[in-house]
């Protein structure tokens, strides 16, 4: 007779005894599932993750990812995965604990403590976003190897990522405004010009007579456009929050533009006063579990000045811990205010991402574009969005992953 699936959701006859079996059966793991049942449910993920942690007999770290005293190496996405789970499952006391056995059996603490392993091991977006997970578990002494790992990473990014980033957004915020009289024609907006003046096309010699141009003004000193920047803590999408982190820093040193950088999960942190340093926007965000997408877009709501203005960035996988009617409601009405929106289940080169698919069918009814877009892309998806420009159009051209 096989076992038995158990959810503390469908207790048997005697909840206190189904109650009873399903504690045992978490302590105990799989040897268990004879007399007690098999997890099912959120009772599988809490067995799953206890499972990753304790049940290392052949040495296997959190997702069976390395033997226990390795560093995370190629490890690192998805213990940064198993890491989210973990604030998400567990109350905060039992996270805790969880977190400092975690930095043992990862060997990030030796890692983080001895010179020679820190030297040798490449640090790389997963494994900064592994010690920002844990960085409220760290003890005293490894804090400081933990901050300068984070910011070799963040260094790199911004060698790679930054000089580019601040060219291209340059070029959309000097082209963002409109004109009747563009100084080149590389200030005309060709799209916008031809649906202008359709109605002067002469078929018969399949030429268009421009009655009037569209162009774009080149900006003057002030801001030009505000972009708010939401990013999701959970799990999946570590990678994602330290390339937004990034980003967000880069953003906010073009005097042009206003950024703000909005991290959440049940609870919403603003980093903006911590962007001119990446490494503190990063470590800034201590947040508990869960998801909470629609409160995070009630604060960037309030946030919100001239729509017509503004570009809000929502960094999600769309796993709404509330009811996602009032997150989409929500994303409707700023899209009807005029602020453009977009949406992006994921900001990495992890490929194509895992995504709550009813919720993104639900934005493609709104005409809220959701897509994956590598870091490389986001400058001129940014530029993109400043400008006004499709994003749909824009995803389609660079063959984004849309949901």
């Amino acid at each position: 007779m096989s076992p038995t699936p158990l959810n503390a959701d469908t207790p048997g006859p005697d909840p206190a005894e189904g109650e009873r079996l399903r504690r045992w059966r978490l302590v105990l793991g799989d040897p268990a599932d004879g007399p007690c049942g098999r997890p099912a449910g959120r009772d599988a993920r809490i067995d799953s993750a206890l499972g990753a942690l304790y049940d290392t007999g052949s040495g296997a770290a959190p997702g069976g990812a390395a033997p226990r005293g390795a560093t995370l190496g190629e490890s690192s996405p998805r213990v940064a995965r198993w890491l989210g789970e973990v604030r998400e499952l567990f109350p905060s006391r039992t996270v805790h604990v969880m977190q400092a056995d975690a930095l043992d059996r990862l060997g990030l603490r030796r890692m983080l403590l001895d010179p020679g392993l820190t030297e040798a091991v490449r640090p790389d977006v997963h494994l900064a976003a592994a010690v920002l997970a844990l960085a409220d578990s760290l003890p005293e002494e490894a804090r400081a190897p933990a901050r300068a790992l984070v910011r070799t990473v963040t260094r790199d990014l911004e060698e790679r990522l930054a000089d580019g980033t601040r060219s291209r957004l340059r070029g959309a915020l000097d082209r963002s405004a409109r004109t009747r009289r563009p100084r080149t024609a590389a200030d005309v907006d060709w799209h916008a010009t031809i649906r202008r003046n359709l109605r002067h096309y002469v078929p018969e010699q399949g030429v268009l007579v421009p009655a009037s141009i569209v162009g774009r003004a080149r900006s003057g000193p002030g801001v030009r456009g505000d972009v708010l920047l939401a990013v999701d803590q959970s799990g999946s999408m570590a990678a994602s929050a330290v390339y937004a982190g990034v980003f967000a820093s880069v953003l906010a040193s073009l005097r042009t533009l206003r950024t703000r950088l909005i991290a959440f999960g049940t609870d919403v942190a603003d980093l903006t006063d911590l962007l001119a340093d990446p490494v503190d926007a990063l470590f800034g965000a201590s947040l508990g579990g869960g998801t909470d997408i629609d409160r995070a877009l009630a604060y960037c709501e309030r946030l919100i000045m001239r729509p017509a203005e503004t570009v809000l960035v929502l960094i999600s996988d769309l796993h709404e811990g509330g009811p996602p009617e009032a997150m989409l409601r929500r994303l409707a009405a700023l899209r009807a205010s005029g602020v453009r929106v977009v949406v992006l289940p994921a900001l990495s080169d992890d490929g194509t991402p895992a995504y709550e698919p009813g919720a993104a069918a639900a934005l493609a009814a709104l005409d809220i574009p959701a897509f994956a877009c590598s870091p490389d892309d986001f400058p001129d998806m940014m530029a993109a969005a400043l400008e006004g420009r499709s994003l749909a159009a824009w995803a389609e051209e660079h063959g984004a992953d849309g949901g």
